[in-house]
């Protein structure tokens, strides 16, 4: 039952039910009291629900639901959610039931246009966060209760940017391992040198980076010329078969005894491999470039099916849009 108050000349309403507080103050009695039953009446047919922040239903989703994913890119969705609490307080502060599709608007525009303190953003790195935190209203609305609508499902994302063409050419290729000091001839004993390994090794399979750092010696069956990924990006397990240039990278890894086998973590992989491609002067490649590149030469071997069973893809079409890249000297090679 509703609790009244009067302080100097207002009177202060008080409702507390199933866990829900709210108050106000009036100028009289009467509008308190018509106030008050009019919310404790939302309150029991379920239309109002507690005080949450944005803070704490983004913070409540990557604790219960992003571990439980197929991808289990919970680090990622973490880092994303405590991103947006530091870098936006007064959003994340908000009321649940005060923040608007608007406020999210607003957010989305401050991260594209970029301020005197923050830099702009890509639209797909809006996108990809507004996935996520979309997927956190949603999972507030249908399973915890604590709204009605999600703000964010009115938000229009950015354009999507045209795909990455990018293909390293083969000097660009020689010149980068050069420079990591990877050599056939050795074994790769530096962290370094690995990076050029890895490097080689990634336009063998076209094995995404992460699946490259946490492959095992137990993981690859030489006899049978296969790599097996029990962890992938997506979810799902899935094998990749080994050239022979790969193979000869992995019996040049081997004598190492790194576990996993390149001995490297995500960070190094990425961090060596901006350096050395600094050192040899080529711009615009980035180490997931490599992906596309082995996609391009193994579709010369292997139908489109085969390939998204090589690469995991579940959608043919970013196979085909964003991965798969030949040139028209590609094509007219195999018409010849």
């Amino acid at each position: 039952m509703p609790s009244y108050r009067k302080r100097g000349g207002v009177w202060r309403a008080e409702i507390a039910r199933k866990g829900i507080r709210k108050s106000g103050t009036f100028n009289t009695k009467a509008e308190a009291v018509a106030w008050a039953t009019a919310e404790e009446a939302k309150i029991m047919a379920g239309k109002v629900t507690a005080d949450h922040t944005v803070a704490e239903l983004l913070r409540r989703y990557v604790t219960m639901v992003s571990p439980k994913k197929a991808n289990r890119n919970t680090k990622f969705e973490y880092n994303r959610v405590e991103a947006l609490i530091r870098d936006y307080p007064e959003l994340a502060a908000k009321k649940l039931s005060d923040v608007r599709a608007a406020d999210w608007a607003a957010w989305r525009d401050d991260r594209l246009n970029g301020n005197g303190e923050r830099k702009a953003v890509a639209g797909s790195t809006v996108s990809r966060d507004l996935n996520l935190f979309s997927a956190a209203f949603m999972t507030a609305k249908r399973e915890w209760g604590w709204i009605h609508e999600s703000p964010i499902s009115g938000v229009s994302r950015p354009r999507d940017p045209q795909p990455r063409s990018r293909r390293p050419e083969q000097d660009e290729i020689d010149r980068i391992c050069l420079a990591l000091g990877y050599t056939t001839d050795e074994p790769p004993e530096t962290a370094t040198a690995r990076c050029g390994a890895a490097y080689l090794f990634a336009i063998e399979t076209a094995m995404r980076a992460g699946e490259i750092v946490g492959l095992r010696l137990q993981d690859i069956h030489k006899e049978k010329r296969y790599a097996h990924l029990p962890r992938t990006k997506n979810g799902s397990a899935r094998s990749v078969p080994l050239s022979s240039r790969a193979l000869a990278i992995i019996e040049q890894l081997e004598p190492l005894g790194h576990d996993p086998l390149f001995g490297l973590t995500s960070s190094q992989l990425d961090a060596l491999f901006r350096k050395g491609r600094d050192r040899a002067g080529v711009e615009g490649l980035t180490f997931h470039d490599s992906r596309r590149e082995g996609l391009t030469r193994l579709a010369k071997i292997f139908n489109v099916m085969e390939l998204a069973k090589i690469s995991g893809h579940r959608d043919l079409r970013i196979l085909q849009n964003v991965y798969y890249a030949p040139t028209a000297e590609d094509l007219a090679e195999r018409l010849a």
